[in-house]
């Protein structure tokens, strides 16, 4: 009785879903074809409603729902059953689901070979065919097909997958999915079927892949293709077509695989931010005059390069006013409701003024990147690296899956750069290698950072960036000018990592994340306190936005963040997708010239190698061994006069650093606040240099003898050095001294380390 009773509201729900759906005027969701970079005109969705069941006990396979078993409810795909578009809702860990649809080809589908694609089932996959495995894939953001032509039969086909999703296993990406329930900065899981699935009819043989890598200073493009098939004397034409009329047509002998071909153009218009150009490009694959198989396509006539510390597009700099794109939906999860919402998202970023997102911790759908090509819009493609953790296992799987999904996305001329990571350990730091060098062997034509945020372990990256909370315009113009402008005169012990600024600032670098300014953050969070009223967010944003832009020496910035999303309120939009500002007056704040663009990186490149400096540790980090001494420490709130050399420490216990909870620290701190104290001798000499090295999370402010030398909002991932030259030498005296230090944790793991140094 109990089981009828579910089965009942599950249908409730989705004919309810399907009403919602038709009322927004489709009758099938997301109806549209969903690879608009590699379009056939024979196909037929199955979006729409299939038997659902999940398997709590993971034996389905067992209970012989592989064929011929109606499943317990319904669900509407592509929508996954924890979202509210799919009519389930079920939020709970579900580690095996089924799903089951019966199908009928279409006439035109009839004596064909037929495949069926999956744009992403997260995680692994199995797909049955009228009883018959007809494959399985391992990824969940990584589209793929089977050929199903061997196990059709006449009228109707039974179509079953089994999903297996085991977020919380560490052998699998899960990007921003929770482990356990919505907090913080992890959100709604996506569990088995996410994006579209469709039938496909193709030639005997066919165009299985290409890669199209364009060349503007020659008006060419050049691409190789893939044929799957066995036919003999093949031929693959490929044409290029600019406002509907031939401007390229080459051809070559066809099979296999390194069929390659060069394209030269009768027309060149560029691509370029803000002011696309597409071509329409049609492989045909022929036998003696008889069409096999075609395929319609599309590219961008765009180069990217770097040149010094400059990153140029068809050889501009353009400063890259990016925005972080998360790709959630308050009913769809990771799935848009329909392709105008996705269109949607990109008009918004544009409209406050930005001209690309980093799409963070999700492979974005092949429809979002058509959007952002079709609209000249930048995006760095990143992977869902959160929740991987190598010693679980699963390392080739992951290397494979990344592998895919740029194979998927190459093409796309609104993608500028590869982000594959995001703030991951030290443990990833060999798997950063190997990726990073695959990237570039499948892609050489774009950028490649190896991790966003920390830590960076590349001694040879091409570009460098730094995540950056810091909610005071003031001191965030101040770091970022000073990181270029003052470290050239540092070079500190090896223990230090001293070439790391060398190559940090040797090369192209942009703030990925900063800002992430609360606004209506009641039942959720943003970034430091709050503004009290929207003059004062905007006084904030500019001052902020001023900051970077004013920087000569960065290529972009990526503000933090589109849209709130579920607790997350720091968007510039509500997760409904409403404005919560004036889009016309953060469009004139975001989208002002940059000094990037007007003269380009102005700080000469240093030559660390010949500058010779005899540094004295004052107060030593973990880094330093047995130059780290113990400090006496608090996490309950001391008198005003705490960090005075003249307060009585003697009866706060005493420990060496680091401080914090994750793993690698020295001492335990769970609080959200600790006071340190340390006293050091200074011998009275001439001060030329200072350097704090600190590795902090969160806010932290550093005095000596009472005196505020250097603060800091947000955190850091690593190790990293500020020069304190002239805060230092106003502070320090002749003889004892105290250093003081106080660290707020504001959500997440906390640490705090610092080593004091002077020359």
């Amino acid at each position: 009785m109990k089981a009828k009773k579910l089965n009942l509201l599950a249908a409730i729900a989705v004919l309810l879903t399907l009403a919602t759906l038709r009322s927004l005027g489709d009758d099938v969701p997301r109806p549209e074809h969903p690879r608009p970079d590699a379009f056939r005109e024979n196909w037929m969705t199955l979006n729409g409603e299939w038997q659902f069941e999940i398997d709590q006990q993971g034996d389905g396979a067992k209970r012989g729902l592989t064929a011929g078993h109606d499943l317990d409810s319904k669900i509407i795909v592509p929508f996954c059953p924890e979202s509210k578009l799919s009519g389930v809702g079920h939020y709970d860990l579900m580690k095996n689901v089924w799903y089951r649809r019966m199908f009928e080809l279409p006439a035109r589908m009839q004596n064909k070979r037929v495949l069926v694609h999956f744009g992403g089932v997260d995680y692994q996959t199995w797909v049955w065919l009228n009883g018959q495995l007809v494959g399985s894939h391992i990824g969940g953001n990584a589209a793929f097909a089977f050929d199903l032509t061997p196990f059709l039969r006449a009228g109707q086909n039974e179509l079953v997958v089994r999903a297996f999703d085991d977020t919380a296993s560490g052998k699998q990406p899960t990007g921003k999915q929770t482990h356990t329930v919505s907090e913080g900065c992890v959100y709604t899981r996506t569990t088995g079927i996410w994006q579209p699935v469709w039938l496909e009819a193709v030639g005997s043989s066919f165009v299985e892949s290409f890669s199209v890598v364009s060349d503007p200073d020659q008006s060419r493009v050049l691409i190789e293709a893939t044929i799957n098939g066995t036919d003999t004397n093949l031929t693959l034409t490929a044409e290029a077509f600019a406002d509907g009329k031939s401007v390229g047509k080459e051809s070559c002998p066809a099979s296999w695989r390194d069929n390659r071909l060069v394209v030269n153009l009768k027309k060149k218009k560029l691509w370029m931010p803000g002011n696309p150009f597409l071509y329409d490009l049609k492989f045909t694959l022929t036998r003696k005059g008889e069409k096999i198989d075609e395929v319609a396509s599309y590219f961008g006539l765009r180069s990217v390069s770097i040149q010094g510390r400059a990153i140029l597009i068809n050889g501009q700099r353009i400063f890259q006013r990016t925005i972080l794109d998360q790709g959630f939906y308050p009913d769809g999860i990771w799935t848009a409701p329909t392709d105008a919402a996705l269109k949607q998202d990109i008009e918004m970023s544009l409209a406050a003024g930005f001209n690309g997102a980093r799409l963070h911790q999700k492979v974005f759908e092949p429809r979002y990147l058509y959007w952002a090509d079709k609209l000249g819009y930048l995006v760095w493609g990143e992977f869902p690296s959160w929740g991987f953790d190598p010693e679980a296992g699963g390392t080739g799987n992951y290397i494979n899956e990344w592998i895919e999904v740029l194979q998927r996305d190459r093409n796309h001329p609104a993608i500028i750069g590869w982000c594959p990571f995001n703030e991951e350990g030290q443990n990833l730091v060999e798997i950063q290698k190997i990726v990073w060098n695959t990237t570039k062997a499948i892609d050489p034509t774009r950028p490649v950072l190896e991790t966003s945020g920390w830590p960076h372990t590349l001694p040879n990256a091409e570009v460098r960036d730094a995540h950056d909370y810091d909610q005071s315009p003031a001191s965030l113009k101040s770091h970022w000018l000073n990181f270029f402008a003052a470290h050239p005169s540092l070079k500190l012990p090896a223990r230090y990592g001293e070439d790391r600024t060398a190559r940090e600032i040797g090369v192209p670098f942009m703030v990925s994340e900063f800002g992430g300014i609360g606004w209506a953050t009641a039942g959720g969070w943003g970034y430091g306190n709050g503004p009290k009223t929207e003059e004062e967010f905007y006084a904030r944003y500019e001052g902020l936005v001023n900051a970077l832009l004013d920087n000569p020496d960065m290529f972009g910035f990526c503000y933090t963040q589109l849209t709130d999303v579920e607790q997350e309120h720091n968007g510039l939009y509500y997760y409904d997708r409403r404005p919560k500002f004036d889009l016309k007056r953060l469009h004139a704040i975001t989208a002002r010239a940059a000094a990037y663009e007007k003269t380009g990186p102005v700080t000469p490149v240093p030559s660390l190698s010949a500058i010779s400096h005899r540094w004295q540790v004052l107060v030593g980090a973990a880094l330093d061994g047995t130059l780290a001494k113990p400090f006496h420490y608090t996490n309950q709130a001391p008198p005003a006069d705490w960090s005075s050399a003249t307060f009585d420490d003697s009866q706060w216990p005493e420990a060496l650093a680091p401080f914090g909870n994750p793993n690698g620290v020295r001492t335990a701190w769970k609080s959200d606040d600790i006071w340190l104290r340390r006293h050091f001798d200074w011998n009275g000499g001439n001060l030329n240099s200072a350097a704090l090295v600190i590795h902090f999370d969160d806010d932290t402010e550093v005095l000596v003898n009472g005196q505020k030398i250097w603060s800091h909002a947000g955190a850091n991932g690593s190790y990293e050095i500020f020069d304190i030259s002239e805060a230092l030498k106003k502070a320090v005296k002749k003889g004892p001294n105290i250093v003081a230090v106080h660290t707020h944790q504001t959500g997440g793991d906390q640490f705090i380390d610092l080593a004091l140094l002077a020359e």
